[in-house]
């Protein structure tokens, strides 16, 4: 009776066993391979920014004398002199540019994607295929007739510049992203809505807009990324020193500190922690609003 017992429990172990037979061995190990270079892959991102954090806490010495390692005492005096030093400037310009650029770039994208999709808008196929021909369009090549355009609306030379260069070259792609978004969103929400007196600016602001808060967390972050490390436009376009953005007032300090490495480190660093946190806050939605989108 035992022996019955022990059979037949032992029977779905090795059926088990024989389920999964000997192609599991070559699945764990291409697992083991995907997870590896995964590994390498976080490692190849991360250590370059934990490298230059390190180096803006060491004196020159120490970061010539001993580059790959811990340094010696946290410096924070390489964080105030590269503060002092302009990157306070430059920070709030970057700041106001990119905090606008995302306003205006989300909202008329969010607006012409509704209209695209969700209006009976004549010629709507020619418009979106004109939107993705925006798509094609390198920024540079543009660079001098809008040195004229620019000119001619006096704004050259200032944030205004930065901003409508910003929200006019991104428009397409966010328009693009919010509109794959909208396309299987049910119209039976926006016909309900209708039926109970709302107008269609009622119905984009109160049941359009948050219905669509992952994609616009993702457009926004796509956005901040563009705008915060933007470098052409801003090299071209502004040549005063109190409205340079960080990408290229920091090459400027450069110029300036010459060989202060660790202040220049510093203030890299506090030139990349505003993305790091903003993408911190915002990953779950914006992974959301973008594997949702790509899968309408």
């Amino acid at each position: 009776m035992t022996a019955v017992t022990s059979t037949s429990a032992s029977t779905p172990i090795a059926a088990n066993r024989a389920t999964r037979g000997p192609g599991w061995i070559r699945r764990a190990i291409a697992q083991l391979f995907v997870g590896l270079i995964l590994v390498l892959l976080v490692l190849a991102v991360i250590y370059p920014l934990l490298w230059m954090v390190f180096s803006s806490f060491k004196n020159n010495s120490e970061l010539f004398a001993n580059p790959w390692s811990l340094p010696g005492e946290l410096r924070w005096g390489n964080f105030e002199r590269a503060w002092n030093a302009g990157v306070v400037r430059f920070f709030v310009n970057s700041t106001l540019v990119t905090a606008a650029s995302i306003v205006t770039t989300t909202l008329i994208s969010a607006w012409a994607a509704y209209g695209l999709v969700r209006v009976n808008v004549p010629f709507s196929g020619p418009i979106t295929g004109l939107l993705l021909g925006g798509l094609m369009v390198a920024p540079t090549v543009a660079l001098i007739p809008l040195f004229g355009l620019l000119q001619r609306l006096h704004v050259y030379d200032s944030l205004w510049a930065l901003l409508i260069l910003y929200t006019a070259f991104r428009i397409p792609f966010t328009t693009f992203l919010i509109r794959a978004y909208l396309i299987d969103m049910p119209r039976e929400m926006d016909e309900a809505a209708y039926v109970d007196g709302a107008t269609r600016t009622q119905i984009f602001w109160r049941l359009v807009l948050p219905v669509c808060r992952p994609i616009l967390v993702s457009a926004a972050l796509l956005q901040a990324l563009f705008a915060w490390n933007e470098f052409a436009f801003a090299l071209v376009f502004i040549s005063n020193t109190e409205n340079k953005t960080l990408p290229v007032g920091l090459m400027d300090m450069q110029s300036r500190l010459l060989t202060e490495w660790p202040v220049q480190f510093a203030g890299l660093t506090m030139a990349a922690l505003p993305m790091i946190i903003l993408f911190l806050i915002g990953q779950r939605q914006f992974l959301r609003g973008l594997t949702e989108g790509m899968g309408k």
